[in-house]
């Protein structure tokens, strides 16, 4: 399938980018992903091991269209919490995220 990211054209398949991700450890996920195989990838991760551009010169929308196109699952990650996101002090944060409560 013939693409546009970042104004180059590429010639993508789904097995082209199966064996670019081959041995590619992922980087963690904070915002869209593409499912390859049974990992999950950061869009930008992709777009760079596959374009082998920098990842300031696409946009991850461009990414998730060949990646949605090429029949791989694209997703977005859920939102943190309310609750962790108000946090401000580290020692507050890690203690949310184990569940302890602190009182002063």
């Amino acid at each position: 399938m013939r693409c546009v990211i970042a104004r180059f054209p590429f010639e993508l398949t789904k097995e082209r980018v199966l064996e670019a991700m081959k041995g590619v450890k992922p980087e963690p996920v904070n915002g869209d992903y593409v499912i390859v195989g049974r990992r999950h990838y950061p869009v930008k991760q992709v777009g760079q091991v596959v374009t082998r551009q920098d990842r300031r010169d696409f946009s991850s929308g461009e990414v998730l269209r060949a990646m949605t196109q090429l029949g791989f699952t694209c997703r977005t990650a859920p939102a943190p919490t309310a609750a962790v996101a108000r946090i401000v002090d580290p020692l507050q944060r890690a203690s949310a995220m184990l569940g302890i409560t602190r009182s002063v």
